[in-house]
């Protein structure tokens, strides 16, 4: 018997939200996410500080490596994922981006099967996107979503053109990772997980009107580094659905393959979460940025210039390679990565160029196996669309098991990229980008257009841990010029006082740069920059409501 709801909400305080808010702010929700926090808070800090142990072990020598421990489960040839949930049998273009009510109506316009709908790497986790997003979601589910603006009208095109998937695109929603909190939300003088937080609002409120639309309560699960993660993610699962009165396996969960760590357990992350498991996807720019981070204390794991990092190297060919045997081989979908090129106006011959990158990015994903592929503009979808429907003339593409594929322990770390270089042009561009997308973050912005991409936290985190590394092992450039502390302090300077020349007034610049002159120059390293910034874009009250 479930507690009465004036217990369980007491103790709970967070900060004031709009009228229009007050639907997604109920009592009975607010129940719900005191429960989750009061469940499963204590587990999560340990599998942070588990984290934390983790990383200690890497910096003294230890390697990653596939578990001997549950070597058992990945020798298996019989268990398997769940079926495909309703909405998801075909995923061969999702489009993502953050809940801002303008992009869901795009995205849900666009001639795309799913929406992975972002509460995190291209959100800014302000209070007001983090609310407002809820009932931009709330509406979106609903049918019922418009928003005038400038004296332009958006609203869902429910009539699709011939040219069209019959269906709006199946919503898949993204919250925020395990290390992430919600300040705003308190309960018993906690801030509640960021990840509790998203899932647990949306979830309360859409789970079962979903299922009356056709598809279902589906997440994207971000920043895992261990299979016991995901068996924390299965755990809140069944709660959740016990909780509202909905079958066990309702939920389903993609899990973003972006860690290094991650990819030593996909077996295991798709068996803790198998009732609820909808696949693994590569995060290809996280999992770059993982890589960096966590053997960044070894030499011997120095990286090339972002560029040079292709699809193609060896520890990102090893990667998707083993993620789509491992995927197939437990009935799951093997999802693609990004493509976050955006249409380059005004020039057609640089456009042009563009388009055929990602179109070539495109045909290797199909060919290699992946079931589907993302991109981040909706003129990308119909380039994605044409090769899929070329080279996936089915739903999905699981038949192909990829048994072929033998892949190591060495494989997954193998760093040698031929022809690889850093340069101070190299430098440059880390700096622009990092300084770009975290100026916008601290003014709330989580994603941006920076050089014709549309960059996120990941990027941002690549070009941030990248300085990091070729400071602290003193890496010479391709002109003979050693990278330390003083030389990236120098040229931050000028590439602040660069972008300041065109940058409107009231700009974040140079506390963006304040903030990333230390993580560059190994003074110090954030965990991550999300948790870095963070407290410059918290809402400033003297107390919180009292429910």
């Amino acid at each position: 018997m479930v507690a009465p709801i004036d217990s369980l909400v007491k103790g709970v305080q967070h900060i004031p939200v709009p009228p229009e808010a007050k639907k997604i702010f109920t009592p009975e929700a607010i129940a719900f996410l005191a429960t989750l926090h009061r469940t499963f808070n204590s587990t999560r800090k340990e599998l942070l500080q588990a984290r934390i142990d983790r990383q200690k072990r890497i910096d003294e020598g230890e390697l990653p490596d596939f578990l001997p421990e549950t070597a058992h489960i990945r020798n298996d040839p019989i268990w398997q994922g769940a079926p495909p949930a309703p909405g998801l049998e075909d995923r061969r273009v999702e489009i993502t981006g953050p809940t801002d009510r303008k992009m869901v109506i795009n995205a849900l316009n666009s001639n795309v099967y799913t929406y992975m709908s972002d509460f995190e790497d291209s959100s800014a986790p302000t209070w007001y996107n983090m609310v407002d997003g809820q009932i931009n979601l709330y509406d979106a589910v609903r049918r019922d979503i418009a928003f005038t603006t400038g004296g332009k009208n958006y609203k869902l095109n429910t009539d699709r053109s011939k040219h069209q998937k019959k269906e709006i695109p199946t919503l898949i929603v993204r919250p925020r990772g395990w290390h992430l909190d919600e300040v705003h939300f308190r309960v018993d003088g906690e801030p509640i997980s960021g990840s509790l937080f998203d899932f647990g609002l949306y979830f309360f409120h859409n789970a079962k009107e979903s299922i009356k639309q056709g598809f279902g309560p589906y997440f994207y699960l971000p920043k895992m580094e261990s299979h016991k993660e995901a068996r924390l993610w299965n755990d809140v699962f069944k709660l959740s659905q016990d909780w509202i009165g909905i079958p066990r396996g309702t939920i389903r969960g993609t899990v973003l393959i972006e860690t290094i760590l991650a990819v030593f357990e996909m077996d295991e992350i798709i068996y803790e979460l198998r009732e609820h498991s909808s696949g693994l996807n590569c995060g290809r720019w996280d999992y770059i940025f993982s890589y960096i981070k966590k053997l960044r204390g070894h030499g011997d794991f120095i990286l090339p210039e972002r560029t040079d990092v292709t699809m193609k190297v060896p520890f990102m060919s090893s990667y998707v390679k083993l993620l789509i045997k491992t995927c197939h081989r437990r009935g799951v979908h093997a999802m693609g990565g990004m493509a976050a090129q955006i249409p380059i106006k005004g020039d057609e011959a640089a456009n042009k160029t563009a388009m055929n990158g990602v179109y070539e990015d495109k045909i290797r994903e199909a060919t290699a196996g992946h079931d589907g592929t993302w991109v981040a503009h909706p003129q990308l979808a119909e380039i994605a669309l044409e090769v899929f429907n070329k080279y996936m003339p089915t739903p999905n593409q699981i038949y192909k098991r990829r048994e072929e594929v033998n892949v190591t322990a060495r494989d997954l770390l193998n760093p040698f990229i031929p022809g690889g270089k850093i340069t101070e042009a190299g430098i440059r561009k880390n700096l622009f980008i990092a300084l770009g997308y975290m100026e916008a973050w601290l003014r709330g912005v989580g994603c941006v257009p920076i050089n014709f991409l549309m960059e996120d936290a990941a990027t941002a985190e690549v070009s941030r841990a990248q300085l990091n590394q070729w400071v602290k092992h003193g890496v010479v450039t391709a002109e003979g010029t050693k990278i330390t502390a003083d030389y990236v302090s120098k040229i931050l300077s000028e590439e602040v006082s660069k972008i300041k020349k065109t940058a409107p007034a009231g700009n974040k610049f140079d506390k963006a740069a304040e903030y990333l002159k230390p993580e560059i120059t190994n003074q110090t390293y954030s965990d991550f920059l999300t948790t870095l910034l963070y407290p410059s874009i918290q809402t400033t009250r003297s107390s919180y409501e009292k429910l």
